[in-house]
């Protein structure tokens, strides 16, 4: 009766495991960058959480504004409220 059982059970065919569908090294390195951001708050009234450093650029009429980069939703900058 074991020895049925046994012959049963090798008989059986092994599931094969799925590749995830994306490699797991492109989620690792697009993330990778995502460390230590912080929230600010934008000129237009919304909290944004940015990664890259705050800078001033140069307005149209010669002043300056003071925006946030590498903010979340590809965002390359992001003028902040004074």
């Amino acid at each position: 009766m074991k020895v049925l059982a046994l012959a049963l059970l090798f008989s059986l065919p092994i599931p094969k495991l799925a590749p995830p569908d994306r490699p797991l090294v492109e989620t690792a390195t697009k993330h990778a960058h995502k460390k230590g951001g912080r929230w600010y708050m934008a000129a237009n009234g919304h909290a944004v959480y940015c990664y890259g450093p705050v800078m001033y650029v140069t307005e149209s009429q010669g002043s300056l504004q003071r925006v946030a980069t590498f903010c979340q939703n590809d965002q390359a900058m992001v003028p902040l409220k004074d």
